[in-house]
């Protein structure tokens, strides 16, 4: 029941996060308190690591890569790749955003995907004056597809990550049974949220409106290293598992190589 309790405090503080208070702050005073109390000892500290560190590492690394591509305009220049694709037909538009969500979700994870992809989608639909209704509609579906189709590779979820090294699961093993059960999982989210929001999606919008994708472009050189880092840090995944390279290693050595690029 101490324990309980802890978690269900440190939940609150982490949601309300009273004057500002970082939810790192929140989290660390429940694990102190916790410490504290004898709920955990500092025997548990080591068992826990060894679970997470890989989970830890691999997830700093990714939001390293994500995050310098984004100041690249790699993401962006995604969206507005997908906004025109749409075609000025907002029913297009609506399942080619979830799309492009799942896309990122399944590569920088689904704290990237929601955290990266939200706002740019929604300073384009600003942009195109769409109803709050209808905005609404798309950052919804940002947020939910990063969490429903965070499953078909290790990377995709820290969760994914722990398990897979928890039971053993290498890197092919684990996509070939989740890849599938992501795409059904894909198709499942596109129904329930179409299904949902169907009456708010404009039927046209302006493209006209859109500057061309290039001009979201603000670092050339890291852009151009987006698609072969992101094609070799994937084939090196696969490569790697058989030989119980864990996956933040690789994850970040790409980090470390786009890092140098960025600062060149």
């Amino acid at each position: 029941m101490l324990a309980l309790a802890i978690f269900l405090v440190t939940l609150v503080f982490v949601i309300w996060q009273p004057k500002g208070l970082g939810i790192g702050w929140s989290a660390l005073a429940g694990a102190a308190v916790a410490l504290a109390t004898g709920v955990i000892h500092l025997g548990d500290i080591p068992v826990v690591w060894h679970i997470v560190w890989d989970a830890t590492f691999t997830f700093v690394a990714l939001i390293i890569i994500s995050l310098l591509l984004d100041e690249a305009g790699f993401f962006h220049w995604a969206a507005l790749h997908i906004a025109r694709w749409g075609g000025g037909r907002g029913r297009r538009l609506f399942p080619l955003v979830i799309l492009l969500g799942a896309a990122i979700a399944a590569v920088f994870a689904n704290d990237g995907a929601a955290l990266l992809l939200t706002p740019i989608v929604l300073a384009i639909l600003l942009r195109l004056e769409f109803k709050p209704a209808a905005a609404l509609a798309f950052i919804v579906a940002c947020g939910f597809v990063a969490d429903s189709t965070s499953l078909p590779l290790v990377i995709s979820n820290l969760v994914n990550i722990v398990s897979a090294n928890f039971f053993d699961v290498t890197f092919g093993r684990y996509a070939a049974v989740m890849v599938p059960v992501n795409l059904v999982s894909l198709a499942a989210t596109l129904v329930v949220l179409w299904l949902y929001f169907q009456r708010v999606i404009p039927a046209a919008y302006p493209v006209a409106e859109l500057e061309p994708p290039r001009q979201a472009i603000r670092d050339p050189l890291v852009f151009r290293a987006a698609f072969p880092l992101l094609g070799v840090l994937l084939a090196a995944y696969f490569i790697t598992a058989p030989l119980g390279v864990p996956v933040s290693v690789v994850t970040c050595a790409g980090a470390a190589v786009l890092l140098l690029l960025a600062n060149r």
